[in-house]
């Protein structure tokens, strides 16, 4: 048995559809359960929109594209994951047949960005619009700029919990959130120094620090912050201030989360609180299946043995992985 110790090992990922996509610098993995039961997985390079450029060396701006980064990378595995199912449904309807003799065989594309542009401006009016006009309301009653700020806060933080609560009454989002608690698990079970085995995940915490949603909870604290200082009366102005803002916000939200992630500093634990309880939402207990994804994704693009034995100093190539637990 050896002691539980928690270091940075730099992988990342997110859950997809019936599996668990991985990231590690310019290489990521999308591993899948497919329909007939066999774990498929796929290799490749994201370089990112600056990638190379010194200005992803820079606190504060660095964080602007690596969100940039993750949304693009994301929306790409889960529509990736998707194919392996879409393959197995029966033959194109006459509407998708339409759809591709308009767009030039190029439906699923076209579909693809209004699915997103349509998911924007849902955002747009769920998480600013909404917030911003039930608390200019109460500012009847609050008669401060600052309450308001607070106020809207609130009810965006209140949107959030609401939204992730309905949408997991749907199977599909219940088996990404076990994805998710796969996910996590295979990280944290690096990170512990215990070899990546199904025994051995299964006994690591499905919670994390660097984990997106404990990100965006970060994202919506620090609005508020910075929401205080936008002093105007025109409606217009206020939202097109709150867009323009959204890159600072999520600049130093980065920054709170990099280092959370990295540090056990009791302070920075404290504030890391909020996002691990969100986690008990977004992250469920996964079986052993999804954990096999999970491991088949982080074994593709991390050679996880080195990073213990340089890192830790454990090298279990003489030993039996399964043997060695928390």
């Amino acid at each position: 048995m050896k002691k539980k110790i928690t270091h940075y090992s730099g992988i990342g990922g997110q859950a997809v559809l019936e599996g668990v996509m991985m990231r590690n610098k310019d290489l990521y993995a999308v591993a899948v359960r497919k329909p007939d039961g066999q774990v498929h997985v796929e290799i490749d390079e994201y370089h990112g929109v600056l990638s190379g450029s010194p200005l992803l060396r820079i606190p504060f701006i660095r964080g602007i594209f690596v969100f940039i980064d993750s949304l693009v990378l994301g929306t790409k595995a889960l529509n990736r994951s998707a194919d392996f199912y879409e393959d197995e449904e029966e033959d194109a309807t006459g509407a998708d047949k339409a759809a591709d003799a308009v767009t030039g065989g190029k439906g699923d594309k076209v579909f693809s960005v209004l699915t997103t542009v349509f998911a924007f401006a849902l955002a747009i009016g769920l998480f600013l619009i909404l917030p911003e006009r039930l608390s200019a309301w109460m500012n009847t009653y609050l008669q401060s700029q600052a309450l308001q700020a607070v106020a809207e806060g609130i009810i965006r933080i209140a949107i959030f919990i609401l939204y992730i609560l309905a949408i997991t009454l749907m199977p599909d989002i219940k088996r990404l959130f076990r994805y998710h608690g796969a996910e996590h698990k295979c990280i944290n079970c690096i990170e512990s120094g215990l070899p990546l085995t199904v025994s051995n995940v299964k006994r690591s915490s499905r919670f994390h620090k660097r984990c997106g949603s404990s990100f965006i909870l970060f994202v919506l604290v620090v609005s508020i912050i910075l929401f205080m200082f936008i002093n105007t009366e025109s409606v217009a102005m206020k939202l097109l201030y709150r867009i323009l803002l959204l890159p600072v916000v999520s600049g130093i939200s980065y920054e709170l989360i990099r280092f959370a992630g990295k540090s056990d500093n009791p302070v920075i634990s404290i504030i890391s609180k909020p996002g691990l309880l969100l986690q008990r939402l977004t992250t469920k207990e996964p079986d052993d299946s999804m954990i096999e994804v999970g491991i088949a994704s982080v074994e593709a693009i991390f050679d996880w043995r080195t990073y213990q034995k340089d890192v830790f100093g454990f090298d279990f190539a003489d030993e039996d992985e399964e043997d060695v637990l928390e």
